[in-house]
């Protein structure tokens, strides 16, 4: 078994080490999306490089891989207990995980919330090298699911609870309207005072801080566009983004696998809850992720081009490992149990059984926290409160399959004041000053849990054009954001390697990103070759092998024009 405990690369001052390699690069048009080739060379910006407006000193940056979206026996579908899956989790390096359980009447009211929150708080005293955190999976009114994840305090069980009774779509019977009734409106507005209640309760010092994302948008289509925006309308300092990947990415290696399986458990159609505008490939993941992230010029970037700081993130959404051999535990017979894993069981007991030890290998499309699916998350303060202000911030890449090791990445200015900012950060320029990207890539140098040594293959750099709120709250297209320079990096994975792109004169606000893959799977996104010619692709019938298509996505860095 290969030695899994491999946390994020990059930590403190060595994030700063330059390497000496020679690069091939690429002059870029930010605004215009023109190129052209030159060859360049450069080590990587030290402490003393000047920051952007409320930038990040990258010597104080810690990587924490974390993990907001995992279940454990106190949700009605999963099966593990907390020990379980922290081994597991520290095992595969994650620095920090968030218990989110589903909102239900066991949960609630026959005292899950509470005795979960017992066994974290015994987690922390026990696990002191590990963030742990209590937070909900909620039923977002008339649409899917959302993670939320509250600082700890001594009146956080409270808040979750109080929060589940009030605001949750499943337990107030606020899901899945049809889009076209009035019903739907009124089932929006529950989920937004839902998150304007959170504020509250951060504001007036009930707790310290909360945030708010969207689980898996595109799994059933009904998470509109419209939603979106009216959900961090609500409150941009909660609600900050979406689940770039879902979890469930080994439902294509499970012992229930049919050729219909797919990662992800993205196997669904349009139903009457769906919003129409979505076309059926959106029900699809693509190299894993959503398609409301991996379509360039899609629905993110339609996020993004209105300016919004709206954040992608991964997890493992964990409820049952695939091919593990620990079934669900057996509830009590007699004295009115009902026979079975039945919700009427799990309500009465607040949880499921512990599990039981078999033979066989058991039902499950999910991996271990950290095993798989990974956010890389830098901190300058290593605390609860700490890493959810680093989320907020944007600081966040992700991979699939430990893709790589470690990722920093800087655009700066080529002027007198080669001023410099990362990712979620704003570079404030005057019009016509050239700008550089600086990319330091840390190659993962041991084999997956999967027996493979991941390579990285190429790296895409995505630009686009910041123009605005839209007068359609259903857009979800961006036209002016494409890749703009494609970069092969696969004879570069041996060692730590850097590469530099300059990208000409800005002349707009605008932003970029980052996006990567092994290179085994790609072809022409949905917006033509002149947007993404090397796209992630849904998988047919009997392709769902995750750790044979892997992709990395970070979130963008903006520039303005001051």
């Amino acid at each position: 078994m290969p030695e899994h405990n491999t946390p994020s690369g990059f930590t403190r001052r060595t994030f700063l080490a330059a390497t000496a390699v020679a690069t091939a690069t690429t002059s870029v048009g930010l605004a215009a999306g023109t190129t052209g080739a030159q060859a360049a060379m450069s080590g990587a910006a030290d402490a003393t490089t000047p920051r952007a407006a409320g930038a990040v000193d990258p010597a104080r940056v810690q990587w924490v891989v974390f993990d907001h979206h995992v279940h454990s026996f106190y949700s009605h579908d999963a099966k593990y207990a907390m020990t379980t899956i922290l081994d597991n989790a520290q095992r595969f390096g994650v620095g920090a995980i968030a218990f989110t359980e589903h909102s239900n009447f066991g949960h609630a009211n026959t005292g899950g919330i509470f005795n979960a929150a017992r066994e974290i708080e015994v987690a922390r005293a026990a696990r002191p090298d590990l963030l742990v955190f209590q937070g909900l999976e909620w039923y977002i009114p008339a649409a899917e699911h959302g993670t939320v994840l509250v600082a700890p305090g001594p009146q956080v069980t409270q808040i979750l609870r109080r929060f589940e009774l009030l605001f949750d779509g499943k337990l107030n019977k606020w899901d899945k309207p049809d889009p076209a009734t009035d019903q739907a409106a009124e089932y929006l507005q529950h989920a937004v005072e839902g998150i304007q209640w959170l504020a509250q309760q951060r504001d007036e010092g009930l707790i310290d801080d909360v945030l708010v994302l969207a689980n898996h948008p595109c799994r059933l289509g009904i998470d509109s566009p419209a939603e979106l925006r009216a959900w961090q309308d609500a409150d941009p300092d909660i609600f900050i983004g979406m689940e770039g990947a879902p979890g469930a990415q080994a439902s294509g290696l499970a012992t229930n696998t049919s050729d219909a399986s797919q990662r992800g458990e993205y196997e669904n159609a349009p139903g009457t809850y769906s919003y129409a505008g979505f076309p059926e490939v959106a029900y699809r993941l693509h190299g894993g992720f959503d398609w409301m992230t991996a379509v360039v010029g899609g629905m993110w970037d339609s996020l993004l081009s209105e300016g919004r700081r709206w954040w992608i993130t991964t997890n493992s959404d964990l409820h049952l490992k695939n091919l593990d051999t620990v079934r669900v535990g057996d509830f009590p017979t007699g004295d009115n149990w009902e026979a079975g894993l039945t919700l009427g069981n799990f309500n009465r007991a607040g949880r499921r059984p512990e599990p039981i030890a078999t033979s066989d290998p058991q039902f499950g499309s999910d991996l271990w926290p950290g095993e798989f699916s990974r956010n890389h998350v830098g901190v300058t303060d290593r605390t609860h409160t700490g890493l959810m202000s680093a989320v907020r911030a944007g600081r966040v890449w992700v991979d699939h399959g430990h893709l790589i090791s470690g990722l920093s990445v800087a655009l700066r200015s080529v002027d007198d004041t080669a001023v410099t900012a990362t990712l979620g950060e704003t570079l404030t320029v005057a019009s016509g000053t050239a700008l550089e990207l600086v990319i330091d890539v840390e190659p993962t140098t041991t084999p997956n849990s999967y027996g493979i040594l991941p390579r990285l293959a190429h790296l895409d750099v995505i630009a686009g054009v910041v123009t605005g709120p839209v007068a359609d709250r259903q857009t979800m297209s961006a036209p002016q954001t494409r890749v703009v320079k494609m970069l092969d990096v696969s004879d570069r994975s041996a060692s730590r390697f850097q590469v530099v792109v300059p990208l000409g004169a800005v002349e707009a606000d605008g932003y970029l990103r980052l996006r990567g893959s092994d290179g085994k799977r790609n072809g022409v996104g949905p917006m033509g070759a002149d947007v993404d010619p090397r796209a992630p692709q849904p998988h047919a019938a009997g392709e769902a092998n995750c750790w044979l298509d892997t992709w990395m996505y970070t979130n963008p860095i903006f520039v303005e024009i001051g």
